[in-house]
């Protein structure tokens, strides 16, 4: 089974880049992906700043910068892994650092 796991974060205490690729706590969580096989796919998201909204109203195109919702806590990346059961993709996202100060909301995938 597919899930998506949405990591969630407040936006003004994430990481940089450079710091993630030092974290050995997150480098572990990879590594265990990939021993696991289960990493499709993944991506980290540039802030909420940057971000572009589209909607379509009564045929209208509405575009506005930065997110719709205005919120605190924003998604600042995706995984895609195939496991076994949810259960398996709840232990791969509570072992995501995110997960100790923000969360990890997961999604089954339709197929």
């Amino acid at each position: 089974m597919k899930y998506v796991l949405l990591i969630c974060d407040d936006e003004t205490a994430s990481p940089s880049n450079e710091q993630l690729a030092a974290d050995p706590v997150h480098q572990a969580w990879l590594a265990d992906l990939e021993r696991r096989g289960a990493r499709i796919v993944g991506a980290r998201l540039r802030p909420v700043v940057d971000a572009t909204t589209v909607r379509v109203r009564d045929g209208e195109t509405l575009v506005s910068d930065g997110p719709f919702a205005e919120t605190k806590d924003f998604v600042g990346g995706f995984v895609i892994v195939d496991c076994a059961s949810l259960d398996e993709a709840i232990e791969i996202a509570a072992g995501h650092p995110y997960a100790r100060w923000g969360s990890i909301e997961i999604r089954p995938v339709w197929e």
